[in-house]
C-alpha cells in the first residue's frame, strides 16, 4: 500500500458535528497550497446508486465539486447495505474489505499530492465489523483529525473518548476542529476550550462559528423529508428556510408571524391562512419572498380559485399527506447535508474553512 503520499483522516465526536462540511473546506485550501488532492470515505452508510454502483453521498459531493479525477468505486470502496452486519456476523470476509480499502487508497492517492480521508461518525462507528474509524486510520497509516460541535465540557469529554480509542490503534491525533460555535460565545468558547484541551496535551487547530446557511434546509429537502410534491415554485426548490412555524391560529394573528424566510405549516384546507401568506408576499419589500414557502398538510388542497390563486404567485407551496405536528416534527429531526451544486453553501464552507482553521499548522504536523 501507498505510504508515501501525505494524508489526513477527518473523524467527529456525533453524527452532525461538521465532519463532511470540514472535509470539503479542507479540500479547497489544501488544494490551493499543494495541488492535486485525493479523497476516500473507506466506509459509507449513505449512498447513491450511479451506474449499477452503491456510492457514498459525500464521494459524490467531492468529486461533483473538485473534479477529483479518481473512479467513483475507489473513493467509496465500501457501501453498509442494511444487511451488510449481520453478514459479516455470519461469515467474516475482513481480509477482503482490508484489501479493498487499501487498494482503493492507492488508486486515490494515485498522482496526488495529497488526500483527505473520512471517516464514519466517531472512532468506534464500525467496530461490529472490525472496521472502527480507528482502525481503518491504522491500516492507512494515517494521522487523524477530529472534529467536534461547539462548547467547553461535552466536546472536551468526547475528544478525550475518541483519542482513546485511537491511541488503543496507535493512531495519532494531531488535533481537534470545534464547529458550531454560537456566535456571541465565540471568543469565549475558544479560549477555554483551547485551554481545556492543552491539559489533555491536544491542539485546538480550528473554531468556526456556527453559519445558519450550513443548517438551514432548502423546500427541496424538506419536500422530499415530507413526502410532499410541490404544487407550485419547484424551481425555487434551493430557497432556504429560516424559520419555520404552524399557522394554526386564526389569519390576523398568523400575519405577525410571515417574516422573510419563515416557512408556514397548515392544512392544505386553512384558506384564511394561505390567502394571509400570499397578501403578506404581495406587500413584501423583498421582492415577493416574505415567506419561505407553504407546506399544505394532511392530503388536502385548496379549493380551485384559491389553488390558481396560489399558482400564479411567488410563494412555492408542498403537498403532504403528513399531519402538522409530523411535518414539523421531520422537519426539526433532519439532518442537513451539503448537496452538490449548492454553490453558495460550499463558498460559505470554503471561507470558513480557510479563515477559522490554522492549515499551515495541520500540515506542519502532518
Amino acid at each position: 500500500m501507498n505510504t508515501v503520499t501525505p494524508r489526513i483522516f477527518v473523524a467527529a465526536t456525533q453524527q452532525n458535528d461538521g465532519k463532511t462540511t470540514t472535509a470539503l473546506g479542507l479540500f479547497s485550501a489544501l488544494q490551493k497550497r499543494l495541488g492535486r488532492i485525493g479523497f476516500i470515505k473507506p466506509v459509507g452508510q449513505r449512498f447513491v446508486e450511479i451506474e449499477g454502483k452503491r456510492i457514498d453521498e459525500d464521494s459524490v459531493l467531492m468529486d461533483q465539486t473538485f473534479s477529483v479525477h479518481t473512479p467513483l468505486e475507489a473513493m467509496s470502496p465500501i457501501a453498509v447495505e442494511p444487511d451488510f452486519t449481520r453478514r459479516y456476523i455470519e461469515n467474516s470476509n475482513h481480509e477482503f474489505l482490508v484489501r479493498r480499502i487499501q487498494n482503493s487508497f492507492d488508486r486515490a492517492a494515485w498522482e496526488k499530492d495529497f488526500v483527505i480521508v473520512e471517516g464514519t461518525g466517531h472512532a468506534g462507528v464500525g467496530s461490529v465489523f472490525d472496521l472502527s474509524n480507528a482502525r481503518v486510520a491504522k491500516l492507512l497509516a494515517s494521522k487523524v483529525i477530529l472534529i467536534t460541535g461547539g462548547g467547553i465540557g461535552r466536546p472536551i469529554d468526547e475528544i478525550a473518548l475518541n483519542k482513546a480509542l485511537f491511541d488503543k490503534e496507535g493512531v495519532e491525533l494531531v488535533g481537534v476542529i470545534l464547529n458550531k460555535i454560537l456566535p456571541d460565545k465565540f471568543e469565549y468558547v475558544r479560549d477555554f476550550a483551547r485551554r481545556g484541551f492543552e491539559r489533555l496535551g491536544i491542539d485546538l487547530l480550528g473554531a468556526i462559528p456556527e453559519e445558519p446557511i450550513l443548517s438551514n434546509a432548502t423546500l427541496g429537502q424538506i419536500a422530499k423529508t415530507t413526502h410532499g410534491t410541490f404544487l407550485n415554485g419547484k424551481n425555487r426548490s434551493r430557497r432556504r428556510v429560516q424559520k419555520v412555524i404552524i399557522g394554526a391560529m386564526n389569519s390576523g394573528n398568523a400575519m405577525q408571524y410571515f417574516k422573510h424566510g419563515t416557512l408556514i405549516i397548515t392544512p392544505g384546507d386553512r384558506e384564511d391562512v394561505i390567502l394571509a401568506a400570499l397578501s403578506a408576499s404581495t406587500l413584501s419589500e423583498h421582492g415577493g419572498q416574505t415567506i419561505a414557502g407553504l407546506v399544505l398538510c394532511g392530503d388536502l388542497e385548496p379549493s380551485p380559485p384559491i389553488l390558481e390563486l396560489l399558482q400564479h404567485s411567488e410563494v412555492p407551496a408542498i403537498a403532504t399527506p403528513l399531519d402538522s405536528y409530523s411535518v414539523a416534527s421531520s422537519i426539526h429531526s433532519m439532518t442537513v447535508k451539503t448537496l452538490p451544486g449548492d454553490v453558495e453553501k460550499i463558498d460559505k464552507i470554503q471561507t470558513l474553512v480557510e479563515r477559522y482553521v490554522e492549515i499551515d499548522r495541520l500540515l506542519a504536523k502532518l
